[in-house]
């Protein structure tokens, strides 16, 4: 089954599809609609600068027809008296479209008026039970000068599904345009996802990965970092972004460390995290969580929430260089994406792994850095050029939620450099903390990725 460009309007509410176990893993921090994965912070905000006149009214129908080709923008978990939240399908709809004119903003501040309009697009809220589930913000400098702000509720999408969502969007404006056929593939539907896991969720394939997960997280914590406040004070949910760059001088010869070991990006940059934890922490044995996109190829133009939260278990003891270091980086990582199973499988084979989050002064640090999927950079989509809005660099006290902690989140840009932030819980954190860890960062990967076969050091008096 696949869904088309279009989908019919379904007459009443359709009986419940199944949870995704990514869902069910949401729900295991589930707060009501007021706060938590359901709550209206719980969103992903992302922005496209787009050059050519736009037809708001066209553009208003290519929203429309977004709606109904992912039927995840207008899937609601609605909460039960008792027992997990049920998916349900709203029809298609016309989602939230507000067009504003900023004429007589300088030419040369306009990237800064970007940034400002995305910091508060971002500080905004989303209902996770009022579908659809996306707005969206046209700004107009001009007549041929626009940016294209998009908000959506986590539960219905992910970091990669923005950016579908974006392509999908400006293909659909295009044909309501009459310039061209959108000429979309062919894609599952979520629930066809949900559905496949749910049966699927057992046999050889499923037991071996569950018996790699008990081995390897044998006796394993969660890595944490002290909180400059605890719990129990109950000051808040807000998250708080720290944004910052890493520049070429480093980046480069990290990535060129990552040709050289045949590693990612991601592989290299963990090595350094795992550096940096330990000049923290002063263990070697670490358990750093990341994030995979949860989601095969015949997935890869889906919109949806796909993502596994994933640990990323080393030992980096004895390791006499950095190059070393990144090997049994390499090592672990590649073991565990050949297991990569939903997270609920991998806590029921290590329910003692987030025991160090539980306390009430510490708080997992989630770790996740990849390249841009699926960049628009000066892309012509009928008669408009669209490029993603990625040097964002300022701060903001009120963010998209994060469910505890920190999340840490860097992308490779095609440039060369890093763009990361990181995302914290401002009732457990300062963000002069998250700054001196990005600094220690930045320490750590100046020490191993400019000289990889020196001698390693890992003295955690330098953090």
């Amino acid at each position: 089954m696949t869904i088309a460009d279009t989908a019919p309007a379904v007459a009443g509410l359709p009986a419940p599809i199944p949870l995704s176990f990514n869902q069910q893993f949401l729900s295991l921090w589930d707060q009501g609609d007021d706060a938590g994965p359901f709550g209206p912070r719980y969103h992903l905000a992302h922005g496209w600068r787009l050059r050519g006149e736009i037809d708001v009214d066209a553009l208003r129908r290519a929203l429309t027809a977004l709606a109904a080709r992912h039927e995840t923008l207008r899937t609601v978990l609605v909460a039960q008296p008792a027992g997990p939240r049920v998916p349900t399908v709203f029809p298609p709809s016309t989602p939230y479209l507000e067009v504003r004119d900023l004429p007589g903003v300088d030419p040369h501040r306009r990237e800064q008026a970007v940034e400002e309009l995305l910091i508060e697009i971002e500080s905004g809220v989303v209902s996770s039970q009022e579908p659809p589930l996306i707005r969206a913000v046209l700004a107009r400098f001009g007549d041929t000068d626009s940016v294209l702000a998009i908000l959506v509720h986590h539960t219905a999408t992910d970091g990669w599904s923005m950016r579908v969502t974006m392509r999908d969007l400006a293909a659909l404006y295009a044909r309501e345009r009459g310039l061209t056929d959108a000429g979309l593939p062919d894609t599952p539907a979520y629930r066809e996802f949900a559905a496949w896991q749910q049966e699927n969720s057992a046999g050889p394939v499923i037991d071996d990965a569950k018996g790699y997960w008990r081995d390897q997280l044998a006796h394993a914590g969660i890595y944490t970092e002290p909180t400059d406040r605890p719990r129990s004070a109950g000051l808040g949910q807000e998250t708080s972004v720290y944004r910052f760059a890493i520049g070429k001088d480093l980046i480069g010869p990290a990535l060129e460390l990552g040709r050289a070991t045949r590693s990612s990006p991601f592989m290299v940059l963990l090595s350094a995290f795992y550096v940096l934890a330990h000049r923290r922490s002063g263990a070697t044995d670490l358990a750093v969580p990341t994030f995979t996109p949860g989601r095969g190829e015949d997935l890869e133009h889906t919109v949806g929430s796909f993502f596994n939260f994933m640990p990323m278990r080393t030992d980096i003891a004895g390791c006499a260089t950095f190059r070393e270091l990144v090997g049994r980086t390499r090592a672990s990582c590649l073991d565990a994406y050949s297991y990569d199973i939903p997270s609920l499988f991998i806590f029921g084979e290590a329910p003692q792994l987030m025991a160090p989050a539980m306390a009430d002064d510490r708080a997992t640090v989630v770790f996740q850095a990849f390249p841009f999927p699926f960049l628009m950079e000066g892309e012509l989509v009928g008669d408009v050029e669209y490029t993603e809005v990625r040097q964002r660099l300022l701060g903001q006290p009120v963010g998209s939620d994060v469910p505890d902690g920190m999340l840490w989140t860097l992308n490779v840009d095609p440039a060369g450099e890093v763009l990361g932030s990181v995302q914290f819980k401002r009732a457990l954190f300062d963000e002069a903390t998250a700054a001196a860890m990005v600094a220690g960062y930045v320490e750590a990967l100046r020490d191993t990725v400019l000289d990889p076969d020196a001698p390693l050091r890992l003295d955690a008096a330098k953090a």
